[in-house]
């Protein structure tokens, strides 16, 4: 069922209603801080679900422009973050880890021999 945001007019606080689509437009929504029903729905961002292959499609471009990336960490923790978020899945802790180390600009030798262990476990399985 979607939450929809609303704001109050009277008291200007924000809050989310869930409703089905068929109650959206239909049903009766109140503050749920004051009870007042003189409310507005309140714009949020609009999310856009792509296929695996569309978000893929879509950096492969911007990894062509990234030649050069093991002069210069920082941009390869950019590369890496971009794709992480774009894969869509959940991610173990050690890739944020490395790709904050990355964005402070920590080569990748030095990230290795920090982490000596990184890696260990998926070459395991």
């Amino acid at each position: 069922m979607p939450a929809y945001d609303f704001i109050c007019n009277a008291c200007q606080k924000r809050f989310d209603v869930f409703m089905t689509y068929s109650e959206y437009g239909v049903k009766a929504v109140h503050c749920t801080h004051c009870g007042s029903g003189n409310v507005r729905r309140r714009m949020t961002k609009v999310r856009i679900a792509k296929s695996a292959e569309s978000r893929m499609d879509g950096l492969e471009s911007e990894l062509t422009s990234f030649e050069g990336l093991e002069e210069d960490p920082r941009a390869l923790g950019r590369m890496m973050k971009k794709l992480g978020n774009e894969m869509g899945e959940d991610l173990p802790a050690e890739f944020d880890e490395v790709v904050d180390r990355l964005e402070a600009g920590q080569s990748p030798e030095e990230i290795e021999s920090a982490l000596p262990d990184l890696g260990e476990s998926a070459a395991d399985e």
